[in-house]
């Protein structure tokens, strides 16, 4: 079954008031063949579990891996790939397009 944007912004919320550390990446911005559009979610825990896709599969470890940074630091970053880059090519994202994900912590509406 395919999560929903909506579901996948639930888990975020959920996961985040149930105490979990949460990042959500989104896709700002794509060129060329991009895998997944702008507005894409991808929801992570502390513990590297996640819901969604930014990437249609290619780039979503090294963005997991990030957001564990983003987790631990409290401090949002954005993150490019694209085929011109040499990261890209060991993610996997070989289609020709370039990405760029913005990683946020998520934080539970009981803590400001």
């Amino acid at each position: 079954m395919i999560s929903t944007e909506t579901d996948i912004l639930r888990a975020a919320e959920e996961w985040a008031a149930a105490g979990r550390g949460v990042a959500i990446a989104t896709v700002v911005e794509t060129w060329g063949s991009a895998p997944r559009p702008v507005g894409s979610h991808l929801v992570i825990d502390g513990e590297g579990n996640f819901l969604g896709s930014v990437s249609g599969g290619c780039v979503e470890g090294a963005v997991v891996a990030e957001a564990a940074d983003v987790i631990a630091e409290g401090k949002p970053r954005v993150l490019e790939f694209g085929v011109a880059d040499e990261t890209a090519w060991k993610v996997g994202l070989s289609c020709g397009g370039r990405i760029k994900v913005y990683v946020e912590p998520v934080r539970s509406k009981d803590k400001h």
